[in-house]
């Protein structure tokens, strides 16, 4: 019976300094202004690269693997190929792309080297401006932060 108390008394000990550890992981979070500012420049750098109608270089942000996925209205599309044939197809000329802005971005970084942000587009376009909502999800590599998940979703504006 007294081994049966002291073996409680540690796993009781062992959980309690993992519960601090993660209380103490979510009041100091992995989060960086250097990071953020990196982000956000790429994706300064997409929307001026849309802006003159270049899909492949808006495309860089994007991790070039099979691996990445892209959700929205057409279903989910895997793979770096599969996401650029997406946007050619839906995006066929300037006319089509007009001019894109984002705004209220949100960012919540999930580790040192993961990140999510949240945030809303908008197309101005001849044709009809459309706009929505996004959630990306960034990895950290060698060559720095990529979007490995990108669901994109129409909605209207708020007003």
């Amino acid at each position: 019976m007294r081994k049966a108390s002291v073996a409680l008394i540690g796993l009781f000990v062992m959980m309690s300094s993992m519960a601090a550890r993660l209380l103490s992981s979510s009041s100091h979070p992995w989060s960086s202004k250097a990071d953020q500012a990196v982000i956000t420049k790429i994706l300064d750098d997409q929307r001026t690269a849309w802006n003159r109608g270049d899909i492949d270089s808006f495309l860089q942000a994007y991790w070039h693997s099979p691996e990445l996925t892209f959700s929205g209205t057409g279903g989910i599309a895997r793979g770096w190929d599969s996401v650029l044939v997406r946007y050619k197809k839906t995006y066929p000329d300037q006319a089509a792309m007009g001019q894109l802005d984002f705004s209220q971005l949100e960012f919540r970084f999930l580790g040192s080297d993961a990140a999510l942000v949240l945030g809303r587009w908008h197309l101005a376009r001849e044709q009809g401006d459309i706009g929505g909502v996004f959630s990306l999800v960034w990895e950290r590599f060698p060559k720095g932060w990529r979007i490995i998940h990108d669901h994109t979703s129409a909605v209207g504006q708020p007003k």
